[in-house]
C-alpha cells in the first residue's frame, strides 16, 4: 500500500545508510587501489590492467546493469523489489571480494586470466548489490525533502567508507599484512567482507518499501526505453553520472602516485612534523603497543603518511558539506545549488596545476576547500536521481524506478572504467615503471597534469550541463504535490 507521506524515522536512515557504507568499503577501494594493487602488487603490466580494468567496467555497465535493472523493476516478493537483492547478495559481495584482491601464484597469462574472472563476477555482485539498494531510496518515501535528508544520511555514511579507505587501508594492509603487501590486501579484505555482510543484513531488516507502482500497472521493456529516450533531465544526469565519476575514478587512482612521485619526500616528511601528525601517531603507537598490539605500527615512509593526512582532512570537510547540503537544497533546490557548488570545487582542482613538488600546505588546504564544496554535491547526484524517477512517473503515469537507477549506475561503471583504465593508460603513455626506484621526468609530469588539469575538464562540463537540467525548485514542489494526489487517489493515476 502506498504511504508516500510517511516520514523517515532516524533508525531507517542509519539502516538504510549501512548498506552504502559496506558496499563503499569495496567500491573506493576499487576506486582508489584497483590500478595500484595490479601493477604493484598482483604485479600486472600496467597497459594490460587498464585493459581489464575497462573491458570489465564496460561489461558491468552495457550488460549487468540493464539486465538487473529489468529484473529488479519486475521482482515481486513479499519483502517487496528491491530490499531482497540486498539480502541475496550479502554473503556473495563478500567473498568476491576477497578473491579479487588474492594474488594466486600464477604465470603472467593465469594471473591476468584471474584477474578478469574475479574482477567480472565482483562487479555482477556489485550491480546486482547496489543497484536495488539505490533504487530502494526511491521508494522508500515520496517526500523530495526527507530524500534530500536520507541522501545525508546515506553519504555520510559513504565518507565514513571513504576514510577508511583512503587514509586507514595502505596502513592497514601494512599491518595486517607484517609489511606484505598481497597477504595484508587479503587479510584487509577479508575483514571488510564480514563487517559488509552484517551491515547489509542490518539494512535490509531496518527498512521499508512504501512507493509501489500503480496497481495494475504493466509496462514492457520497449515502454521503459521509450520513456528513457523522451525523458531529458535523466539523459542530463546520465553525462552528470558519467563524468562525475570519470573525475573520482582518475584522481582517486592517481592520488597516490602524485604523492610517491611528484611531491618531495623531504617536505612532506618536514610538513608532517611541523603540524604534529608523528607525534600523534608516535603516541598512538605507544599506547596500542603499552596494551599488546606490538604490530600495530604506523607505515614509516613520509608519503603514505601524508597521502593519509591529506585524504583524512578531504574526507573531514566533505562530511562538513554534505550537512551544508540539505538546507541549501531545500532553500534553493537541487539543480542551482549542485552546479554552483561542483564550479567552486572544480576550481580549487584547478589550483594544482601551479603547485611545486615543494608546496605541501598548499596542496591540502586545496583539497580541504575542494572536498567541502564537492561534499555539498554528494547527496544532491542521487537525490536528483530520484527525483528524475518521479519526473519520469509524472509525465508518463509510469514508474520504473530501476530502470532509471540501473540507467545511471550504468553510467557510474562507464565513468569509474574510463577513469580507472585512464589511470592506468597515462601511466603506461608517460613511461611509469612501476619497479623502478624514481620515475621519469614524462611520467611524473603525466601525474601531475591529470590531478590537475584532466581531472578538472569532467567537473566542468558537468556544471556546462546543470544549465539544460529542467527540474529546478518549483518543478520539484509541483511534481511532488500532484504525485503525491495521484497515489492517494489511484483512480486519477
Amino acid at each position: 500500500m502506498n504511504n508516500p507521506s510517511q516520514k523517515l524515522s532516524a533508525v531507517e536512515k542509519i539502516g538504510y545508510s549501512l548498506g552504502d557504507l559496506s558496499a563503499n568499503l569495496i567500491f573506493q577501494t576499487l576506486v582508489t587501489f584497483l590500478a595500484f594493487f595490479y601493477t604493484d602488487v598482483f604485479r600486472i603490466p600496467a597497459a594490460t590492467a587498464a585493459t581489464v580494468i575497462f573491458v570489465v567496467g564496460m561489461l558491468g555497465a552495457f550488460v549487468f546493469t540493464p539486465i538487473i535493472g529489468l529484473v529488479a523493476d519486475r521482482t515481486h516478493t513479499r519483502w517487496g523489489k528491491f530490499r531482497p537483492w540486498i539480502l541475496w547478495t550479502a554473503i556473495p559481495f563478500g567473498g568476491l571480494s576477497l578473491l579479487a584482491f588474492s594474488t594466486p601464484s600464477l604465470g603472467e597469462q593465469g594471473k591476468v586470466t584471474y584477474a578478469l574472472a574475479t574482477y567480472s563476477l565482483l562487479v555482477l555482485v556489485y550491480v546486482a548489490n547496489n543497484l536495488p539498494y539505490s533504487a530502494l531510496s526511491g521508494v522508500l518515501t515520496g517526500s523530495m525533502a526527507d530524500r534530500n535528508s536520507l541522501s545525508s544520511y546515506r553519504f555520510v555514511a559513504v565518507m565514513v567508507a571513504q576514510f577508511i579507505i583512503q587514509v586507514l587501508l595502505l596502513p592497514l594492509v601494512l599491518i595486517l599484512g607484517g609489511g606484505d603487501k598481497a597477504r595484508g590486501f587479503h587479510n584487509t579484505m577479508m575483514l571488510f567482507a564480514i563487517v559488509g555482510t552484517v551491515f547489509f543484513l542490518i539494512t535490509f531488516f531496518t527498512t521499508k518499501e512504501r512507493i509501489v507502482p500503480t496497481h495494475g500497472q504493466r509496462s514492457s521493456v520497449r515502454d521503459d526505453l521509450i520513456d528513457l529516450a523522451r525523458n531529458r533531465p535523466w539523459q542530463i544526469m546520465l553525462a552528470v553520472t558519467v563524468l562525475i565519476f570519470i573525475n573520482l575514478a582518475l584522481k582517486g587512482g592517481m592520488y597516490i602516485y602524485y604523492f610517491k612521485y611528484y611531491m618531495h619526500e623531504a617536505q612532506l616528511a618536514a610538513f608532517l612534523q611541523n603540524v604534529g601528525f608523528n607525534d600523534l601517531i608516535a603516541g598512538l603507537n605507544k599506547v596500542l603497543v603499552g596494551i599488546g598490539l606490538t604490530h600495530f605500527q604506523w607505515p614509516k615512509d613520509a608519503p603514505t603518511s601524508a597521502f593519509s593526512l591529506f585524504n583524512a582532512l578531504g574526507i573531514i570537510f566533505m562530511i562538513v558539506g554534505i550537512g551544508f547540503s540539505k538546507r541549501l537544497a531545500d532553500r534553493f533546490g537541487k539543480r542551482d545549488v549542485f552546479g554552483g557548488a561542483l564550479f567552486a570545487s572544480t576550481l580549487f582542482l584547478l589550483a594544482f596545476y601551479f603547485y611545486s613538488p615543494d608546496s605541501v600546505g598548499l596542496v591540502v588546504i586545496s583539497y580541504i576547500f575542494h572536498g567541502f564544496f564537492y561534499g555539498i554535491t554528494i547527496p544532491l547526484l542521487w537525490a536528483m536521481i530520484a527525483d528524475v524517477a518521479d519526473y519520469s512517473e509524472w509525465k508518463n503515469r509510469r514508474r520504473a524506478t530501476a530502470m532509471i537507477f540501473s540507467a545511471m549506475l550504468c553510467g557510474l561503471k562507464v565513468g569509474l572504467s574510463v577513469g580507472g583504465a585512464l589511470v592506468a593508460g597515462i601511466l603506461a603513455f608517460y613511461g611509469y615503471h612501476p619497479d623502478a626506484p624514481t620515475q621519469s621526468a614524462d611520467a611524473v609530469n603525466g601525474i601531475h597534469l591529470t590531478v590537475s588539469l584532466l581531472c578538472s575538464l569532467p567537473f566542468l562540463a558537468g556544471v556546462g550541463l546543470m544549465f539544460l537540467y529542467e527540474i529546478d525548485k518549483p518543478m520539484e514542489l509541483h511534481i511532488e504535490q500532484e504525485l503525491g494526489t495521484r497515489r492517494l487517489q489511484p483512480g486519477l493515476a
